[in-house]
């Protein structure tokens, strides 16, 4: 039986180093990598603290802000897409 556990264990280490790191599995799973004028993506658990940082209310181009695009989630990492 602890054979079995070993082997699941060695092979689900091998499986996860070969698929890479999952930052994401859907959209919701990502968010803006700084708290102003993002440009790029990372997963929640690797969110900015956000607290009390102001912004500029400029719309930066090639940026998310003003809705120019958003965070989602591409082959289980997070990208952002702005829209040009």
């Amino acid at each position: 039986m602890n054979k079995i556990l070993l082997l699941m264990i060695l092979l689900s280490i091998l499986i996860t180093g070969c698929l890479g790191e999952v930052e994401c599995r859907k959209n919701n799973d990502c968010v803006a990598a700084t708290c102003c004028h993002a440009d790029s993506c990372v997963a929640k658990e690797n969110a900015p603290d956000c607290e009390g940082v102001f912004c500029s209310m400029e719309c930066k181009p090639y940026t998310m802000d003003c809705g120019q695009g958003s965070c989602i989630c591409e082959k289980n990492k997070c990208v952002a897409h702005i829209n040009n």
